[in-house]
């Protein structure tokens, strides 16, 4: 196997600092979206710029979107309104982003246009048919692979009808494809879901002008209301958070404050999972930002105990499972993890990463259909892992690389490119205080 890049992450250093996280990378997604669909400029700062990120950006400019690239983490995006999209010359390639790929597809099948979409082969595996399925049911035409189920696909854009759906799973990338495909039309679209899923969707079009109508199982969206350019502000990502969250917990001795990170509440599973296994997180400054609630976190070391993780904080945690399988792993006790299916059909089918790597570490790790079980309290040995091509296994590994009795080295890391650039130079920072 050709690995791309390796990392060798050790124990032994007290971890300190005081810092931000990149951007959010949902709302980063978003914002680039949404700006585009609206009518004049936005400005979007603290923009998150991995590569998952710029495949949206890339692909809205394919569809005639006019960016100025002003900073490091800012672009001024022209709009062209709801029917403003020109058909782009070539296949839209979506790289390794299900984010890009799922939303994508919601706004060009309202468009008139004639659209394909791939991306890698980690993301022409992923299941699509849970948005071509309901989007088909508003009239959308769409051709794929294996049934229509995968990329690449076609999609033959307009003609829709609003319809009322109700989603078998609770995932924000369906709500918000059929919102964005609803919001093109005339009529009312709703999305009932089991679980809240995250509603970053919901704040930020409704924030562009939208009408958003969000409820207790769901959202609906009336469309043809006209959206106006706007300035967003992109807190800093909670899944990026969720390493430092960890490894200032389980590293003894150690203290990090985390600077402007969004808190969403359909977000922040993670924090409430962490402080109900015995984490010491504070959330102070707490305030609210174009929409979105963000407060600084002050972790600390902590004494850890395994608990039953399950139910509707699972969508509310759900990219953060890799990582707080590592808490698991140094915390006393057993702690189950159900209702987590989801995690099988990720970049790659993480309960199945998580086990293979943790369990080759020396982890007491079971897997099961909807998540595994963990019994703490045993020490990693160190020794070689595999990424998987997944950004948050990698990261989550570089994490008991911190608390090993030996060195981790991972393989193939480059993947952490996708969500979380600087991701390796931020964690020798704060190991050199």
């Amino acid at each position: 196997m050709n690995h791309i890049e390796t990392r060798i992450v050790g124990p032994g250093k007290v971890l300190r600092g005081e810092f931000v996280v990149p951007g959010d990378k949902s709302i980063s997604h978003r914002s680039i979206m949404f700006a585009s669909l609206a009518e004049g400029k936005s400005r979007i700062s603290g923009l998150l710029r991995g590569e998952d990120c710029l495949s949206t950006l890339q692909a809205f400019q394919s569809l005639g979107i006019e960016v100025e690239d002003r900073a490091a983490d800012e672009l001024i995006i022209h709009g062209r309104g709801l029917d403003g999209l020109c058909e782009a010359g070539d296949v839209i390639d979506c790289g390794n982003s299900g984010t890009t790929m799922r939303l994508m597809s919601g706004i060009l099948a309202g468009q008139p246009l004639f659209s394909v979409l791939t991306g890698d082969r980690y993301l022409r595996n992923r299941p699509m048919a849970r948005v071509i399925e309901p989007l088909t049911s508003m009239g959308a035409t769409i051709h794929g692979r294996s049934n229509h189920s995968k990329a690449p696909f076609a999609i033959c854009g307009g003609g829709l009808q609003p319809i009322q759906y109700h989603s078998p799973i609770a995932s924000a990338q369906v709500k918000s494809a059929l919102l964005l495909a609803g919001m093109q039309i005339e009529g009312t679209t709703t999305v009932f879901e089991p679980h809240l899923s995250r509603d970053h969707s919901e704040r930020m079009l409704r924030y562009f002008g939208a009408d958003i109508n969000s409820f207790k199982g769901g959202a609906s969206v009336t469309g043809r209301v006209r959206l106006t350019g706007r300035d967003v502000v992109v807190p800093g990502d909670i899944s990026s958070a969720a390493f430092f969250l960890v490894a200032g917990l389980i590293v003894p001795g150690s203290e990090l404050l985390l600077q402007n990170v969004g808190v969403n509440p359909t977000r922040s599973g993670v924090i409430d999972i962490l402080q109900q296994m015995g984490g010491s997180i504070k959330l102070l400054n707490e305030r609210e930002v174009c929409g979105e609630p963000v407060a600084d976190l002050l972790v600390k070391s902590s004494d850890l105990h395994g608990i039953a993780i399950g139910g509707e904080v699972i969508p509310r945690a759900i990219d953060e499972f890799p990582v707080i399988s590592v808490a698991a792993a140094f915390a006393d006790g057993e702690t189950t993890i159900n209702d987590a299916k989801e995690l099988r059909v990720k970049e790659t089918d993480r309960i199945a990463a998580i086990c293979d790597c943790l369990g080759g570490l020396g982890a007491a790790i079971e897997p099961r259909a909807d998540g595994m079980k963990i019994v703490g309290g045993r020490p990693l040995a160190g020794g070689q892992v595999k990424s998987f091509g997944d950004h948050r296994i990698a990261m989550s590994m570089a994490v008991a690389g911190l608390v090993a009795q030996e060195s981790v080295e991972i393989l193939d890391t480059s993947c952490t490119e996708t969500s979380f650039p600087g991701f390796w130079d931020l964690l020798n920072m704060i190991q050199a205080g």
